[in-house]
């Protein structure tokens, strides 16, 4: 990346970033192009001839196909080369969880293994541990699996129940407890597992399935991603020698949560890959479905679910590139021992907690958009097993579930910056403050924009920051410590911030674009913008004032909407026309457009 600036996370929201400061799919070099080629393939050669049979939880096929993803490295890519892998860039990462979007039941396998299977070893593990467990990782020998949740424990994982203590001789923890939901518990080798040390120290431990005392129970009967196993995990004085114990003694949270943004962040990724195929599939289906003697992808309805569809799933991209763009940019600055510090690329990766929340929630409400409106292309079909769609519809729904509920998400990315802000990390309060001085004087009417293509796009970005801004103060100043009780605002306060992200990503990619190939070749990408922004502007100035309306009365209240309509003050365009134009181009591509 050009200018491989280091952005601190959530700063977003008060700075306004160039679009050379992104990092976007066009820049892929060679060997990211590569990587991606190579995981379509296996996906398209070996996973969907074998669907079906995956479909049945088949352990041997399952066994082969990880196996053979690990020949090719795509289990690999983040952990070390000494340790068996190939210690890629997180960009590469970002691929070939795209790349394993459409692959099914398998796409869980294969991302709970070489995330939150694997990557509490890599960056948490000691030397012997990573020497002994990640090359079998990597190579897809062993399968990997996290225990975490429990009957009484989901969201508030920390109220855990399953205990840990030290035998008499000092060699062995004796675990006790039941974990539950566990994606591949039925074929993992090893798990990671927590539980509290003399019932009080949160500690993360390596399990092998062979240890005494662990076993699991039966699989859960899913709604879908059926080919996938989850069980429960059971410890009965389950045997784990004390040199199993992962980091330290009470040190578990840091691994929980630093893991659960990287699964945040490659669940987002994933659900990129489905979105695309979604998108390829349906319109297939509506060119060769022909009613009244014409296609249905010639009907207007149809055309805005594709163009809608193509768009979501263009910013959903753009998001996420431009997400693992932050990660690399920041890693490449660590001196030569913190780059080996499996700890302190943890804390990289912490920076973004709030980006890693926002990438899951879009990316998963993204995809079940798309795989509700390509059910709803292909009707009746759409609900038969015979077609794919029935499939995609019941596997996309876990998403919005595992990795954080999107609630849980939706309240961590307003609380973390707010938190941050507290602490001096993140100058959010300053930049509300601006806002309020600034509408005092500020008219929209005076505002002179730019002959350039996206110049109202550009602007309607820098005012939603400032909206959020002045929402967020609003609510702060009211509601003081309390407001993280007030989930209601948080929520409306995160939509906002989600969408600024989603309209600036796919923003400053066609505006990078534009800069390096000309508008010509950006043609389709502009439309995108222009249309996803109209769309969502009226709905964020919506969000503000349902926020302001509960939180202030009176004049304050008059006041206050009078600031949020000055600064959404926006004219529509002509959204219809554009979608259409989206539309033609996926119809004659027969494929997502970007």
């Amino acid at each position: 990346m050009a200018e491989n600036k280091i952005f601190a996370g959530g700063e977003f929201l008060i700075t306004d970033i160039a679009p050379e400061e992104v990092f976007t799919p066009e820049d892929f070099t060679d060997e990211h192009k590569m990587i991606l080629e190579t995981a379509k393939d296996f996906v398209e050669k070996e996973i969907v001839p074998n669907i079906d049979d995956l479909e049945e939880k088949n352990p041997e096929l399952v066994g082969s196909l990880l196996a053979k993803a690990g020949e090719l490295g795509l289990l690999g890519t983040d952990v070390p080369e000494e340790f068996g892998g190939l210690g890629l860039d997180k960009v590469s990462t970002t691929i070939v969880a795209e790349g394993m979007g459409p692959a099914a039941s398998f796409g869980v396998v294969y991302g709970a293994h070489t995330g939150i299977g694997s990557l509490p070893i890599v960056y948490f593990g000691n030397e012997e541990q990573k020497a002994k467990y990640l090359p079998k990782l990597a190579s897809g020998e062993w399968c990997g699996a996290y225990c975490l949740t429990e009957p009484g424990a989901g969201t508030d994982a920390l109220n855990a129940k399953t205990k840990a203590v030290l035998s008499d001789d000092g060699k062995h923890y004796i675990l006790n407890g039941e974990k539950m939901f566990i994606t591949n518990a039925g074929w993992a080798d090893t798990f990671i597992v927590y539980a509290k040390v003399d019932g009080e120290q949160f500690t993360g431990f390596i399990v092998e399935k062979d240890f005494p005392g662990v076993s699991t129970g039966k699989e859960e009967k899913k709604m879908g991603m059926h080919g996938s196993s989850t069980r429960p995990v059971i410890l009965e004085d389950a045997q784990v020698p004390v040199e199993n114990v992962l980091f330290e003694v009470g040190k578990g949270h840091k691994i929980a949560f630093n893991i659960l943004n990287i699964g945040r962040w490659k669940l987002g990724a994933s659900a990129v890959g489905g979105c695309k195929a979604c998108v390829t599939e349906a319109v297939k289906y509506a060119n060769g479905r022909l009613q009244f003697k014409v296609p249905i992808s010639s009907f207007g309805m149809i055309k805005t679910k594709l163009a809608d569809m193509a768009i979501k799933t263009y910013m959903s991209d753009s998001m996420m590139y431009r997400l693992a763009g932050m990660f690399d940019n920041k890693l490449a600055v660590l001196d030569v021992a913190a780059k080996k510090s499996g700890e302190e690329n943890a804390k990289t990766i912490e920076e973004y907690a709030p980006e890693c929340s926002i990438t899951k929630v879009y990316g998963s409400e993204a995809l079940d958009y798309c795989v509700d409106e390509y059910v709803q292309i292909l009707g009746g079909y759409g609900f038969c097993a015979e077609y794919p769609a029935e499939r995609y519809y019941r596997d996309s729904r876990i998403n919005r579930i595992w990795e954080g509920t999107n609630e849980i998400n939706r309240m961590l990315v307003p609380g973390t910056m707010m938190r941050r802000a507290l602490q001096g990390r993140l100058n959010l309060l300053p930049a509300a403050q601006a806002i309020s001085k600034e509408l005092m004087t500020y008219s929209p009417l005076s505002v002179q924009l730019p002959d350039t293509p996206l110049a109202l796009q550009e602007h309607m970005v820098k005012m939603s920051k400032k909206i959020a801004l002045m929402v967020a103060g609003v609510a702060a100043q009211k509601f003081g410590q309390n407001l993280a009780k007030e989930q209601e605002v948080l929520a409306k306060v995160a939509e906002i911030v989600i969408e600024i992200f989603a309209m600036e990503s796919g923003l400053l990619r066609t505006l990078k674009i534009i800069e390096k190939e000309g508008e010509e070749k950006a043609k389709y990408q502009i439309k995108a913008v222009k249309a996803y922004v109209n769309d969502m502007v009226p709905q964020m100035e919506n969000w503000a004032k349902e926020v302001i309306a509960y939180v202030e009365e009176g004049d304050m209240l008059r006041t206050q909407l009078a600031g949020i309509k000055k600064l959404a003050r926006y004219q529509p365009i002509d959204a219809i026309t554009l979608k259409r134009e989206i539309a033609d181009r996926i119809i004659e591509l027969e494929s997502y457009p970007f």
